[in-house]
């Protein structure tokens, strides 16, 4: 007798059996009913209750598979793990996606590499605080076990030379694998530092600098309609003059006037422009 179930739309599914509770499947179940439930999404139709049906129980019956996968990582806090587990489900339906039964592998030894994957690939997006590549996180890693490594060996801190000779990488990388460190943590600009005379300095007070490229910004924000105001003309010599910085008489013979009927022409329009920014200021 076919096998039928009924899904929660009450559409019936030929072929597979009713699973109640996908979730609380044993893992052996789980992965016998995978393989007939893999051979029937392979012949549904991608968007209907039926699909839905068997893709949705595939991804509840092998969730133990993410619990496994993400029990590697139990020393994180509670609320990590919750993160971690999330994640890790992402690399499950991938999984689920992707696979075919006529790869002839067990859906579990599939499915592992892309749980962990996108767990690992969560750990390198987001524990950085400062985003550096990749080749950097993991130079990084590198030089922490070298330094050590030669912090023992020799009872000091050892030099970029020495640590260049261990990892087999130049000395300027090992230089900027040093530096992406520091990405690696950050500090609130309101933390209070240590050492203070008076116990309430922040990070933020000694750290940074008054831009004074803030009021060219202000400044050209003020010019644009004052500049836009111009007649085409006057438009294309402030063009020529100030962004490709022609000269005078070089400006002259584009528009097949003397260098001194330049000059004057700019005078009217820079003043113009003084003249305006000075009412708007």
């Amino acid at each position: 007798m076919a096998l039928m179930t009924t899904t929660a739309a009450g559409t019936r599914v030929p072929g597979l059996p009713d699973v109640a509770d996908p979730s609380k499947v044993a893992p052996k179940d789980a992965r016998d009913l995978s393989r007939l439930f893999f051979g029937q999404l392979a012949t549904l139709e991608e968007g209907t209750p039926e699909y839905s049906y068997a893709r949705n129980t595939l991804i509840e019956m092998n969730m133990s598979l993410v619990r496994y996968a993400a029990g590697r990582f139990r020393s994180r806090g509670p609320e990590e793990m919750e993160d971690i587990v999330q994640v890790g489900m992402i690399g499950l339906i991938k999984a689920i996606d992707r696979f075919e039964l006529s790869r002839e592998a067990e859906f579990t030894s599939f499915a592992i590499p892309y749980i962990v994957g996108e767990i690992k690939r969560f750990f390198r997006d987001t524990t950085w605080a400062v985003h550096v590549p990749r080749r950097l996180q993991e130079a990084r890693v590198q030089l922490a076990r070298a330094t050590e490594e030669l912090r023992g060996r020799l009872d000091r801190e050892p030099t970029v030379k020495e640590l260049s000779e261990l990892m087999s990488l130049p000395e300027d990388e090992v230089r900027e694998a040093r530096l992406a460190s520091n990405g690696y943590n950050s500090s609130s600009l309101d933390a209070t530092l240590g050492g203070s005379q008076d116990g309430e300095a922040a990070l933020q007070d000694f750290i940074g600098a008054e831009d004074t490229a803030l009021e060219l910004v202000e400044d050209f924000h003020a010019l644009a309609p004052l500049i836009a105001e111009l007649d085409e003309r006057d438009r294309q010599i402030i063009h020529m003059r100030f962004v490709e910085e022609l000269t005078q008489a070089q400006i002259g013979e584009r528009l097949g006037v003397s260098q001194m009927h330049v000059s004057r022409l700019l005078s009217r329009c820079l003043a113009r422009l003084r003249e305006g920014m000075l009412t708007t200021g």
